[in-house]
């Protein structure tokens, strides 16, 4: 199963507290907006997500689709099609991809043996 890009979407309290700590790591802004209270900063190949108010607990991010740099890949697994897969193995899904069409963007969230979310959020 092709899961595409990972990063860790981190819930923040102070985003620019948190912009300047993930810099001095040296991480850069690689995508977002601080007026929109979300940044994707990227240090080489690692991506972290900051977000502030948007969800509470960190999540493990997957982007199928994608890789590393947001490029589209030639060849990829649709997030439906790695819903369908999971279904049939009894994961246990927090939310499910909500549309009735059959490619485009969607996404999905499961949930590890321990609660950890796990969003497959599909771009393209």
């Amino acid at each position: 199963m092709k899961l595409g890009a990972f990063s860790v979407s981190l819930a923040v309290k102070d985003i620019k507290a948190s912009k300047t700590f993930y810099e001095h790591l040296g991480f850069s802004v690689f995508a977002g907006s601080l007026e929109q209270n979300y940044l994707i900063m990227k240090n080489e190949s690692t991506l972290i997500g900051l977000f502030q108010g948007m969800f509470e607990n960190n999540i493990l991010t997957f982007n199928p689709g994608w890789d590393q740099d947001a490029n589209t890949l030639e060849q990829y697994d649709d997030v439906r099609k790695i819903q369908e897969h999971l279904k049939s193995k009894d994961v246990l899904f927090a939310s499910e991809v909500e549309t009735d069409s059959e490619s485009g963007p969607a996404s999905f969230v499961v949930l590890d043996p321990d609660g950890n979310a796990i969003l497959v959020d599909q771009h393209i």
